[in-house]
């Protein structure tokens, strides 16, 4: 995203509140994880949000913060998957007072997946929720960033949620537009990945 994309969406989304939401969301999820790779995030088992991950990485990186580099847990890797593709769901497990749990899921979040969320939580770990408006995720987690869905996934019509197998779906977390930011881009509008 580049700074023009970037005054583009601050300029539609100046009056919604959207901005505060994510601003806090934003901080939590700096300052809630202690260990670089202590950032676990997870989705649900048809939907991986490897896109959002490969982003984090990237700003971990180019910004220097270390805890911000995440780590991708997935329900069920490849075994011949390189290693950091391969971590599965026992990390949840494993999760302790100083890591976040970074749930991202624009469908209701299944029943192992919310009792694994428990589980981190009741050993310390810190719950983020980006969701499509999950009322029991939302109960679980610490701070929730809630994008209702419209008729094309995230964020209505042409909203990408950046989930899914790598191969199968192109997308980013970046098309997200919130419901109150209602002009559609116009064909010469740059769309925001």
């Amino acid at each position: 995203m580049d700074a023009d994309q970037v005054a583009t969406l601050r300029a539609l989304l100046v009056n919604s509140g959207w901005l505060e939401r994510v601003r806090v969301f934003g901080r939590a999820l700096r300052t809630s994880t202690r260990t670089p790779g202590g950032l676990l995030v997870v989705g649900t088992p048809s939907d991986e949000p490897w896109h959002l991950t490969a982003h984090l990485d990237e700003e971990s990186r180019l910004s220097g913060i270390p805890v911000l580099m995440p780590t991708l847990v997935r329900w069920s890797p490849p075994p011949d998957a390189p290693p950091h593709l391969r971590v599965g769901l026992e990390r949840l497990e494993a999760a302790r007072r100083g890591e976040t749990l970074f749930v991202v899921s624009e469908e209701t979040a299944p029943v192992p997946l919310l009792e694994r969320v428990n589980d981190a939580r009741r050993v310390g770990a810190t719950i983020l929720a980006l969701d499509g408006g999950d009322p029991e995720l939302d109960t679980l987690a610490h701070e929730t960033l809630t994008v209702p869905q419209g008729p094309g996934g995230y964020g209505g019509p042409g909203g990408r949620g950046g989930t899914g197998s790598p191969p199968a779906r192109r997308g980013g977390l970046g098309g997200i537009v919130p419901p109150e930011a209602t002009e559609p881009l116009r064909p010469n509008q740059p769309r925001l990945t």
